[in-house]
């Protein structure tokens, strides 16, 4: 037994060291931010999870046609920006605060286990700060993100997103079927580190949490 436990807790131990070190590993060290005619997207975290926060509507992309602002409770009428975060559909779903959480829905976010889920949230202007840092990038690069985020969102034959019922935490958010597993190895922000990953952008070589993508942008 007491072998056992050893054994747990050098796997932990051994799986935080890992994060921290891989967190702190820059990819795509040359990037650059976009001087002109570039797109403003913010890194939002609220010290464990991260979204990712693009313009409602722009040239490129009308977010609005699919995860509408008049899905949330208020109906968001001043709105400008969207935040997008991935997560345990259960976690996201049970655990609106941290005294919420349930041992049972833990282990099944951490041991793909259960199913995930879009959080989308409405905001007329992200402000700066320790925890939310704006970047801009080229509209190349945010074709790119905007795929993988849409790529996210399980939808419906008609290619429309799916609304979790009345599902939200606030006045200006909602929850809609996502794609994917998440895990100790994939996590809210594995997914967000991916999304700029894959738009060019610096990211992280790996991470579960949050601080080294918010590292990435001091």
């Amino acid at each position: 037994m007491l072998q056992s436990l050893l054994l747990v807790l050098f796997l932990f131990i051994g799986y935080f060291f890992i994060a921290i070190f891989y967190s702190f590993q820059t990819i795509n060290p040359s990037f650059a931010e976009c001087k002109m005619d570039g797109v403003e997207i913010y890194l939002l975290s609220n010290g464990v999870h991260t979204d990712v926060v693009v313009p409602l509507r722009n040239e490129l992309k009308d977010w609005s046609t699919f995860v509408s602002p008049g899905q949330t409770r208020s109906g968001c009428p001043d709105a400008r920006f969207v935040a997008f975060g991935w997560g345990d559909k259960g976690f996201y779903l049970q655990t609106k605060t941290w005294v919420d959480l349930k041992f049972s829905t833990a282990f099944k976010a951490l041991f793909f286990l259960s199913s995930t889920a879009m959080h989308v949230s409405y905001y007329y202007q992200p402000k700066e700060s320790e925890c939310c840092k704006k970047v801009c990038i080229s509209p190349a690069q945010y074709r790119l993100l905007v795929k993988f985020i849409e790529n996210s969102f399980q939808m419906t034959m008609r290619g429309e997103s799916i609304r979790i019922g009345n599902s939200a935490y606030f006045y200006n958010d909602a929850f809609y079927e996502g794609k994917g597993t998440y895990s100790l190895f994939y996590t809210c922000n594995t997914w967000t580190n991916e999304a700029i990953k894959s738009a060019g952008m610096k990211a992280c070589f790996w991470t579960p949490f949050d601080k080294g993508i918010i590292y990435q942008y001091k």
